[in-house]
């Protein structure tokens, strides 16, 4: 039934569709669910060549037992507001962050940022990480200092004498873009580069040459669509201004990533 766990009937039938060589949105329709349930189930369960169907629901038990169960959550913390089931937002998380780490990011920080994704704060202390997510103070710390890096997170201390939290800003997304057209422009930059050491009229130069004006398109085409939904979403608060502190300190404005101005990534690259 969509919108429910995966069955050990579910998972031996996944493991079928993939011994006879389907593919997961066939292997989907099969047992009647989303493809991107069926992706996200092969991905965490050591992908298409070792899924096993009863490892996978050995290793889901696991993950079941482990899960805390409800919590007195510490002073200050988000309540769960009223009429929302904490059940399905604990499953809604798990599942983002296993999209996230199939998208690349490392399992611990995707956990993190998920977490702190679905709590209206947006905020939380390292020791309510720490009780939230079940594990060592340890693995926050590298959890976090690897979001730091990627300025997906940041530390605020409201007041001398308070204990520091992490704090997922409103623009993360903005900046996590415009990091991406940054890399796009360093990307066209060194190609291009390569492409005169070669000579733009022999193959290699020529290949280079173009992987570098695509690059540069699609970083500034990038670039433009995030600044300009930016602009949109910073007058849409201007209308309606932010009413918590939670609201106002992730609302608050940053500059773009370190070593990339507005103008150079908007502009036309060289």
């Amino acid at each position: 039934m969509p919108g429910s766990r995966l069955s050990p009937q579910d998972r031996q039938a996944i493991a079928t569709g993939l011994a006879e060589g389907l593919d997961y949105a066939a292997i989907a329709r099969r047992i009647a669910r989303p493809t991107s349930t069926v992706t996200r189930e092969i991905a965490r369960n050591g992908g298409p060549a070792r899924y096993r169907a009863e490892t996978a629901q050995r290793a889901t038990l696991r993950r079941a037992r482990r899960r805390p169960g409800p919590t007195r959550l510490p002073e200050g913390s988000a309540q769960i507001p009223e009429g929302r089931d904490p059940a399905a937002v604990a499953e809604f998380a798990d599942r983002f962050a296993d999209l996230l780490t199939h998208l690349g990011l490392p399992r611990m920080a995707a956990r993190v940022l998920s977490c702190l994704y679905v709590t209206d704060t947006g905020r939380l202390t390292s020791a309510e990480l720490v009780q939230r997510l079940a594990v060592s103070p340890a693995s926050i710390s590298k959890a976090v200092g690897y979001l730091e890096a990627q300025e997906l997170i940041r530390r605020v201390r409201e007041e001398p004498g308070r204990r520091e939290s992490y704090l997922i800003d409103d623009d993360v997304w903005y900046r996590s873009m415009l990091a991406a057209a940054q890399r796009n422009a360093l990307l066209a930059e060194f190609t291009r580069d390569g492409a005169a050491l070669l000579g733009p009229a022999t193959p290699a130069g020529e290949r280079l040459d173009t992987a570098a004006a695509f690059l540069a398109e699609i970083g500034t085409v990038l670039a433009r669509a995030v600044i300009a939904g930016a602009a949109q979403k910073g007058a849409r608060r201007t209308a309606r201004p932010a009413t918590s502190q939670g609201a106002r300190l992730r609302s608050a404005p940053r500059p773009p990533p370190s070593g990339c101005s507005r103008a150079q990534l908007s502009g036309n690259s060289k």
